[in-house]
């Protein structure tokens, strides 16, 4: 059923560098090693700082360094997306651009590996583990041009946030705030306009489980999701 989510109420920000994949096909992408020995496929150069004006405007928070890995200036990233998809946008990317606070830097990533459930890379200009040290609790970024090729019937998370949703009577349920992985598969948080029993205005809430029984079709072009999904639910 829909509810009406009360002003004040906070929510968790969206994985922006998650995945979401509908029902009833046979499996996600597997994440790969991408090592280019001496990085010589890469830009030139190392560690740089960046400025708001130099950031990528399609940059797209995809984890967190929580560590060093080894002592050759390896650094270990916890990707937000769960799975072996969750990092694949870290082993494709050229570059990394990192954040902590007023921060900012960038650098090409020489090499990076799946490393247990976390990833594990190397950055130009980033030569020893106290070099890697310094970069504990940074943010990590990827262009959005870079994430990697999706198949038929797979998604971004960051893809769908805005998206409008109606059902197939063309009912208007709400647009896409983030969405929720459950473990099975994603479920889409809607927010539409509402009234509460005070008659003031607040922002209601559905939840849709994004699999093919219920999503119809996406049409990210139209911006708009269609699914089977009555506005009583």
């Amino acid at each position: 059923m829909p509810s009406d989510e009360r002003s004040g109420q906070s929510r968790a920000k969206p994985s922006f560098g998650a995945f979401a994949q509908k029902a009833g096909r046979s499996g996600a992408p597997k994440g790969r090693d991408a090592v280019v020995p001496g990085g010589a496929a890469f830009p030139t150069g190392g560690l740089s700082d960046e400025s708001e004006a130099s950031w990528p405007a399609d940059a797209i928070e995809i984890g967190a360094v929580t560590d060093a890995y080894g002592l050759k200036g390896w650094v270990k990233v916890v990707a937000h997306a769960q799975g072996p998809e969750g990092g694949n946008a870290l082993l494709s990317a050229k570059r990394w651009w990192l954040a902590k606070g007023s921060e900012r830097k960038s650098a090409p990533r020489v090499a990076a590996k799946t490393h247990s459930d976390t990833i594990v890379g190397q950055l130009a200009g980033v030569a020893d583990r106290d070099a890697a040290l310094q970069l504990r609790g940074y943010r990590v970024y990827v262009s959005r041009d870079e994430f990697p090729s999706l198949e038929a019937d797979e998604f971004y998370w960051v893809d769908l946030i805005g998206l409008e949703v109606v059902n197939d009577a063309g009912v208007e349920l709400g647009k896409v705030a983030d969405l929720i992985d459950n473990g099975a598969h994603s479920v889409l948080r809607l927010e539409y306009p509402s009234t509460g029993k005070d008659g003031k205005p607040v922002t209601g809430e559905r939840l849709i489980p994004f699999v093919d029984a219920y999503v119809k079709t996406v049409d990210q072009a139209a911006k708009r999701i269609v699914v089977d999904w009555d506005a009583d639910y």
